[in-house]
Order: C-alpha cells, then structure tokens, then sequence
C-alpha cells in the first residue's frame, strides 16, 4: 500500500478556508478527513470553512465540541463534523452513529486518534501545527487511497 502525502504553508486563516474549499470541491458521500494537531490549530477554522462551501443554505457552523456531533445537510449528501476529545473509548463512536455516516456521508473528525481502529481505511488525514509567524500554519496531508492523487496532484499547482 503506497501512502500519499502533500503539504502546504498556509500563512493566513484566509489561506486556510482558500484550501479547505478547494477540498470540498470535490468530496462525495462516504469521504473521511480527519483533523489532527493541537488545540489552536486551525481544525475547526478548516472544518467549518469545508462545510460552509458545501452547505445549500448558509448557515452558522459550531464546533462541536461540547455536542461532540453536528449534522447539516449538504447538497448531494449529509456533512458530519465531529470532536471526539472528549470521548473516552472508541464504542462511544459507534454510540454516535459516526461510523455509519462514514459510508454515506461526508464526514470530519477533530481528534481522530479517539477512533483507534474505528478510522477508515480511505480517509484523508490533515495534521495541522503551529508556524512561527502570526497565523501561519503548516498543513500536511496523507492518504492511502490512490482516490485522492488527483486532489494532491491539483492543490500542487
């Protein structure tokens, strides 16, 4: 299994939302990114920036941090945003019915560790980390599924 990687700086929380649409340009039911890095990150800046660009009708986007689930619903598809710090153990995960909407919806998981085996096979992993300069971040992405080449190959040009 070969593992796909791409990475970009992003200087700017524009940046951030800039990358995070270009992505859901192109998402379709049944799409896992996970959101790894510390608190401040950008995770939730990203997530929401995502599910703004794919809402039908704008909308306020939380985090969910503390309702662990936000469900809106997309235009071809449901979006799933999920914080799962505060989650103890992976048969939590099943409780929240997240490991269904993974087959048919679009879905976003802050603090995918919590998933342990849980995560899927397909999933776009972004790990984001704090830069020096004021609102700067690196971002890098992995991915196991030959799907996601294309989606590199573009946002590297």
């Amino acid at each position: 299994m070969t593992t796909l990687h791409f990475s970009r700086d992003l200087t700017s929380p524009e940046d951030t939302a800039d990358l995070a649409r270009k992505i859901g340009a192109v998402l379709k039911a049944g799409d896992v990114i996970t959101l790894e890095g510390p608190i401040g990150a950008g995770k939730t800046h990203f997530a929401r920036s995502l599910i703004q660009s794919l809402l039908i009708m704008p909308e306020d986007v939380p985090s969910p941090t503390f309702t662990l689930v936000q469900v809106y619903d997309g235009q071809d598809c449901e979006i799933w945003h999920a914080d799962l710090y505060r989650l103890n153990a992976p048969d939590e995960v099943v409780e929240l019915g997240l490991t269904d909407a993974f087959e048919d919806a679009i879905c976003l998981v802050e603090w995918p560790d919590r998933l342990a085996d849980l995560s899927p096979q397909n999933a776009l992993a972004l790990s984001l980390s704090l830069q020096e300069a004021e609102n700067a971040r690196a971002a890098t992405f992995t991915a196991t599924d030959e799907r996601w080449a294309d989606l590199f190959e573009s946002l590297a040009t």
